[in-house]
Order: structure tokens, then C-alpha cells, then sequence
């Protein structure tokens, strides 16, 4: 089994790194992103750039 990763950008910089993220769902404008091993954050104003499912890899841009 191979766990996603989750990078949030905020103005072209990584702002935060989630390893190990076992679900992440979107609703308006916020991404909920749970992990195995902490607890679930929620990134506001925010929307998916990419997702490379090969390289296992969620690229956040969060806006404002």
C-alpha cells in the first residue's frame, strides 16, 4: 500500500507537508487532508494544482 503525500504552496512556496495521508476531500474552497499518524488538518481558501498518482503526490495552491 503506498500513502499519498500532500504539498501546500502559498506564492510559489511550500508552506506545509502532509506524509502518510490516508484521505483528503474538498469542500468549497477547503481541503480536509487526514493522515495515519496525525491529526486531520484543514487548508482553507485552497485548491488542488496536480495530482501525480504515480509518484504519489498531492500539490495544494492556497490562495490569500
Amino acid at each position: 500500500m503506498c500513502q499519498m503525500k500532500v504539498v501546500v504552496e502559498k506564492q510559489g512556496a511550500e508552506q506545509q507537508r502532509f506524509e502518510d495521508v490516508s484521505s483528503l476531500s474538498v469542500d468549497g474552497s477547503t481541503i480536509r487532508i487526514a493522515t495515519l499518524f496525525a491529526e486531520a488538518a484543514e487548508v482553507k481558501n485552497a485548491a488542488i494544482r496536480s495530482i501525480d498518482f504515480m509518484g504519489g503526490l498531492v500539490l495544494v495552491q492556497q490562495n490569500g
